[in-house]
């Protein structure tokens, strides 16, 4: 798993994730994305290349989304594949962990939560 971090536009927070977000990935990105979330901005979390997600991996997204609520901001996840999509939907995860197809309908959504 690889984790790049960067700014998106002026709204938040852009988390790059790339691999399995298995046992091995979650260690991998839990410090950083926990770090990200505890900035108090709203976090989109690129999905695109991930193409396995274990229950650990949802923890540290869950974790992440409940920080960043709390801080009145939001956490949307980016373009998910179709498999990855369905795990976090079948879970009850939609609302908490709400899905995003398009950077732009990232910024719609995240400017209505400004």
């Amino acid at each position: 798993m690889d984790i790049t971090i960067s700014k998106f536009g002026d709204i938040g927070t852009r988390v790059v994730l790339v691999g399995k977000l298995d046992i091995a990935g979650a260690e991998k990105i839990a410090t950083p994305l926990a770090a990200v979330a505890g900035a108090r901005n709203n976090v989109v979390v690129d999905m695109v290349a991930v193409d396995f997600i274990a229950s650990i991996g949802i923890r540290h997204l869950v974790m992440a989304a409940k920080t960043v609520a709390r801080a009145s901001r939001m956490l949307v996840l980016l373009d998910p594949n179709p498999i990855v999509s369905e795990i976090l939907v079948t879970a009850g995860l939609a609302d908490l962990l709400p899905i995003v197809r398009s950077e732009d309908e990232a910024r719609t959504v995240l400017s209505a939560k400004a």
